[in-house]
C-alpha cells in the first residue's frame, strides 16, 4: 500500500520538475530564436505561446492535481499511521491468537452443542407439533365422533320411541286381540248358555210332556242319545276356559318380559363384552363362544328347539353340502336363517391396544372382517337352499354390541351396504327383540288356531244340537203317534158296545173261574158304556117280535 503512494508522489515531483525544465529549456529557445529569427514567423511564436499557455495551464493543472495528491498523500499517511497502529493491535492481537484459537475451538464445541440442543429442541417442537396435529386430528375426530354419537343418540331415542311405539302399538293390538278373544269367547259361552238354556227348555218340556209315558228302556235310549253330547258340551266348556286361562296368563306375563327385555338385553351384551375381552383374539374359543351365547339368546327367546328353531340343518346342493347355523320356522311355513361366525380378533386387538395408530389399524382390520363377512354370506345365498321358505335376508350375528358399533362409527354406511346385499346385521340386542317377535306370532298362531278350532266345535255343537232337536222332535211325534194308538188301543178296551173289559168280567159273573182282576177304573169305564143299552136293546129286538 506504501509503495503505489510513494510512486505517486515521485511522479508528480518528475511532472512538476519537468515542466519547469520544459519551460526553462522553451525560454531558452524562444530567447534564441527571437534572436535568430525575429523575423522567420511570427506565426511560430503565437503557436509557442499558445503551447506555452497550454503547458501552463497543464502545469496549473498538474500543480491542483499535485495538491490533490498530497491531500491524498496525507490522507494514505494517515491511513498508515492507522494502519500501522491497527498492526500494532494486530500483533497484539496474534499473541492472543492461540487463546482465541482455543476458546474458539470452545466456542465450536459449544455451538455444536447448541446446534445438537437446537436439533433437538427442533425434534421435540416437531414432536410436539405432531402431537398438537395429531391432537387436533384427535380433538376433530372427537368432535366427528361427538356428532356421530349425538345422531347416534338421536337414532337411538327414535329407535326407542319407534319400540315403545311398537310396543303400544302390540300392546294395543294384544289388548284389542284379548277384547276379540274375550268377545269370541263370550259370544261362545253366551250361545253356549243360550244353546244350553234353549236345550234344557226343549229338553224339559218335551220331559216333563213326555217322560210319564216313557219306560225305563226309553229312559236309558235318551241317556245314550244325550251322552256324547253333554261329554262335547264339557269339552267344549274345559276348552274355552283353558284358551281363556291361558290368554290371561300371557297378557299378565307379557309387561313383565318386556320390562325384563332390556335388562335382559343389558345383561347379554356386558358378558359378551367382557368375554370378548378375555378371549384376546383365539379363533376357536371365539367360535364356540359366538355359538354359546346364540344359544343362549335362543333358549331366552322362548322358542323351543325343534319346533320353533334347530341348530345346524343339513342341506344338500349342486355345489355340495350347506349348513346354516339356525333356522327359525315362522307361521305359514316360512324361516329364517341365523349366522353367527363372526371373526373378532381385530376388534379384541382394538380393544387391548395402548397406541392411537395401533387402534386405528385394529378397526380398520375389525370393518374390513365384518365386510368380508357380509359378502360371503351374501354369496352363499341361504334363501335358494331347497326346502326353505326364506325372504332373500339372512341375519349375521355379532355377539358383541359395542363390536357392532365401533365398525360403524367407522364406516356409517356400513349397515345400509350390508342391506343391499341381503344380509341384515344383528346385534343381542336386536336379534332378542326379533325372536321375541317371532314368538309372538306364534302365540297369535296358536290363539288364531284355538279360535278356528273354537269355530268348528261351535259348528259341530250347533249341528249335533239341531240333530238332537230333529231327533227329540221324531221322538215326540212317535210318541204322539204311540199315545193316539194307545188310546185307540185302550178305547177298544173299554169303549164301545160289548167292550172285552165287560164281557171278560161277565166271564166271572157267568161262574169261569177266573185269576186276577182288572182295575176298578177299568171297570168302572166299561161299565158306564153298559148303562145306555137297556134303552137301545127294546128298540133294536121290536122288528124281531
Amino acid at each position: 500500500m506504501d509503495l503505489p503512494i510513494y510512486s505517486f508522489v515521485a511522479l508528480s515531483i518528475g511532472l512538476l520538475v519537468g515542466a519547469g525544465i520544459i519551460w526553462l529549456i522553451l525560454r531558452t529557445r524562444i530567447a534564441a530564436t527571437e534572436l535568430r529569427a525575429k523575423t522567420e514567423s511570427q506565426v511560430e511564436i503565437a503557436r509557442l505561446n499558445e503551447r506555452l499557455i497550454a503547458s501552463q495551464e497543464d502545469a496549473k493543472r498538474l500543480v491542483t492535481e499535485l495538491a490533490d495528491l498530497q491531500k491524498q498523500a496525507m490522507l494514505w499517511r494517515d491511513q498508515l499511521d492507522v494502519a500501522g497502529d491497527e498492526r500494532a493491535q494486530l500483533a497484539e492481537r496474534a499473541d492472543r491468537v492461540p487463546k482465541l484459537v482455543v476458546n474458539l475451538e470452545e466456542a465450536n464445541q459449544e455451538i455444536s452443542t447448541l446446534k445438537q440442543s437446537i436439533a433437538d429442541i427442533r425434534e421435540k417442537v416437531g414432536r410436539v407439533n405432531s402431537t398438537i396435529e395429531s391432537q387436533a386430528e384427535h380433538i376433530v375426530q372427537l368432535q366427528q365422533e361427538r356428532v356421530t354419537l349425538v345422531d347416534r343418540r338421536d337414532l337411538l331415542i327414535r329407535d326407542i320411541n319407534l319400540s315403545n311405539m311398537q310396543v303400544s302399538e302390540l300392546t294395543m293390538s294384544l289388548e284389542a286381540e284379548r277384547k276379540q278373544s274375550q268377545e269370541k269367547l263370550q259370544l261362545l259361552i253366551d250361545a253356549r248358555e243360550q244353546l244350553s238354556n234353549q236345550f234344557k227348555s226343549l229338553a224339559g218340556e218335551i220331559l216333563e210332556d213326555k217322560s210319564k209315558r216313557f219306560t225305563e228302556q226309553n229312559q236309558t235310549n235318551i241317556g245314550a242319545l244325550l251322552g256324547p253330547l253333554k261329554t262335547q258340551i264339557h269339552e267344549f266348556k274345559a276348552k274355552v276356559e283353558d284358551i281363556h286361562l291361558k290368554d290371561t296368563e300371557q297378557q299378565a306375563t307379557l309387561k313383565a318380559e318386556l320390562n325384563q327385555l332390556k335388562d335382559l338385553n343389558r345383561q347379554i351384551t356386558e358378558e359378551a363384552h367382557g368375554l370378548a375381552t378375555a378371549l384376546k383374539g383365539q379363533s376357536k374359543m371365539q367360535g364356540n363362544w359366538g355359538e354359546m351365547v346364540l344359544e343362549n339368546i335362543l333358549d331366552r327367546s322362548g322358542l323351543r328347539p325343534g319346533k320353533e328353531y334347530r341348530r345346524e340343518v343339513s342341506f344338500n346342493t349342486e355345489t355340495g353340502k350347506s349348513r346354516p347355523d339356525v333356522i327359525v320356522y315362522l307361521p305359514q311355513v316360512k324361516h329364517l336363517v341365523i349366522d353367527s361366525k363372526v371373526s373378532l380378533n381385530a376388534y379384541t386387538r382394538y380393544v387391548n391396544a395402548e397406541g392411537e395408530i395401533e387402534r386405528q389399524l385394529a378397526l380398520k382390520e375389525h370393518v374390513a372382517a365384518i365386510a368380508s363377512r357380509i359378502k360371503e354370506l351374501s354369496d352363499r345365498n341361504y334363501f335358494e337352499l331347497p326346502g326353505l321358505n326364506s325372504p332373500e335376508m339372512v341375519f349375521m350375528f355379532i355377539p358383541i354390541e359395542s363390536a357392532f358399533v365401533e365398525a360403524l362409527r367407522a364406516d356409517e354406511t356400513l349397515f345400509q351396504k350390508a342391506i343391499e346385499q341381503n344380509v341384515l346385521v344383528a346385534t343381542p340386542t336386536t336379534l332378542l327383540t326379533s325372536l321375541n317377535i317371532v314368538r309372538q306370532l306364534w302365540r297369535f298362531e296358536v290363539q288364531n288356531a284355538n279360535t278356528v278350532e273354537l269355530a268348528k266345535r261351535a259348528v259341530m255343537v250347533h249341528k249335533k244340537l239341531c240333530t238332537f232337536v230333529c231327533s227329540m222332535e221324531g221322538v215326540g211325534n212317535q210318541l204322539d203317534k204311540a199315545k193316539e194308538s194307545y188310546k185307540i188301543a185302550m178305547d177298544q178296551f173299554t169303549h164301545g158296545k160289548g167292550n172285552l173289559i165287560q164281557q171278560v168280567n161277565e166271564f166271572k159273573r157267568l161262574g169261569v173261574a177266573v185269576q186276577g182282576k182288572f182295575s176298578e177304573d177299568l171297570v168302572a169305564k166299561a161299565g158306564l158304556e153298559l148303562e145306555f143299552l137297556p134303552e137301545l136293546l127294546p128298540q133294536e129286538n121290536i122288528p124281531l117280535e
